[in-house]
């Protein structure tokens, strides 16, 4: 069996990392990048921490509308498809990358298999959030993190193809966090203690796009009094650089970190504050508490549980959240046993490969 996997954006990175592992001990596997993030911390440095086999193809797109980037990712993904001639295509996630890859294999024919179906925000005006419901609308494998991304497909009467597998980048936690504590050396350069700083991420585009929402994080942070550490991603950085702002003194602005090096600040921050989707459930299966930067989230059960607190961009919210949020409940097994990429190949295996 041959399967293509798309992957262009960090998370994709890290959510392949665990895939292509297992993928590549059993069938053939092409690693297609499409540079949708092309910054060295953003992508060469994932390929060289967890193993992930160099790309096979590398688009080189990088950044642009949303319209430029997937139309250039769509006419550089149709011919390797028509040269490979894979029994499918494997997307994941929500990205442009995503939502390229399953348009490309779909107008061709081929099967699409979706990492991390089911997700629903319920928000049509994030860009991620359209890519999804695509991606699922168009796939015949959904492999879904959780029981809640099940019943969304049902909802939407997708039933066929779904197969509630787990999260896979929980699996890669649990691998790689025994590495990146004998190996990380980030809270010594950074003169860091544990528990004594708040960490926190922004990138997405509803906020980065938006001076009132950046504002509103940035003055927030500020409002905590206390050290934050804020890797920062390219986005954000143009973004505050055209919008004229910059943080109050307690907010440390670093250079994006590597995979082990962002577990390791992860498990040691008192609090997280993330309008990451990948980050929230990290600060979840690490025990850390977390607060999330908008207004909704595709991982409920994490708030459900009380672990999780959506906080939006006021700086008042913001502050308030971080003094008062103390969780006080147990942390249930949300997202499966740790072997979301053993479930994930051996039902393309069993799918895909049957008709060889």
């Amino acid at each position: 069996m041959k399967i293509v996997s798309v992957v262009g954006a960090r998370p994709q990175f890290i959510k392949a990392a665990v895939v292509s592992r297992v993928l590549r001990g059993r069938h053939q596997e092409v690693l297609l990048h499409t540079g949708q993030h092309y910054d060295y911390e953003m992508s060469e440095v994932f390929f060289r921490e967890l193993g992930l086999p160099r790309p096979d193809i590398n688009l080189g797109v990088g950044s642009g509308s949303h319209a430029r980037q997937t139309g250039e990712m769509l006419i550089g993904i149709e011919p390797v498809l028509l040269r490979e001639k894979p029994d499918g295509v494997l997307v994941y996630g929500d990205t442009n990358s995503t939502l390229a890859g399953a348009l490309a294999a779909a107008k061709l024919n081929l099967p699409v298999a979706h990492v991390e179906a089911g997700l629903r925000s319920f928000n049509r005006s994030m860009p991620e959030e359209i890519n999804r419901i695509v991606a699922d609308r168009l796939s015949r494998l959904l492999f879904c993190p959780t029981r809640t991304a099940v019943e969304n497909l049902a909802r939407e009467g997708i039933t066929a193809g779904v197969h509630l597998v787990g999260d896979v980048m929980y699996d890669l936690l649990l691998q790689s966090l025994p590495l990146a504590e004998r190996t990380s050396t980030i809270l010594e350069r950074l003169g860091l203690q544990p528990g004594a700083y708040l960490l926190a991420t922004v990138h997405r585009a509803g906020n980065t796009d938006v001076r009132e929402n950046l504002a509103g994080i940035l003055a927030g942070l500020g409002a905590t009094g206390e050290t934050v550490v804020l890797p920062l991603h390219p986005r954000t950085r143009h973004a505050m650089a055209g919008w004229g702002l910059a943080p109050a003194e307690n907010v440390r602005l670093i250079e994006p970190v590597g995979y082990l090096d962002m577990l390791v600040l992860e498990k040691n921050a008192r609090l997280i504050l993330t309008d990451s989707g990948g980050v929230q459930k990290e600060a979840y299966w690490l025990g850390i508490p977390c607060l999330t930067l908008r207004e909704e989230t595709e991982w409920v059960e994490t708030v459900e549980v009380g672990w999780n607190v959506l906080v939006g961009t006021s700086a008042e919210r913001i502050a308030e959240a971080v003094q008062e949020f103390h969780p006080q409940r147990e942390r249930p097994a949300l997202f499966g046993d740790g072997r979301a990429g053993e479930h994930i190949v051996r039902i393309l295996g069993e799918t895909l490969g049957a008709h060889l």
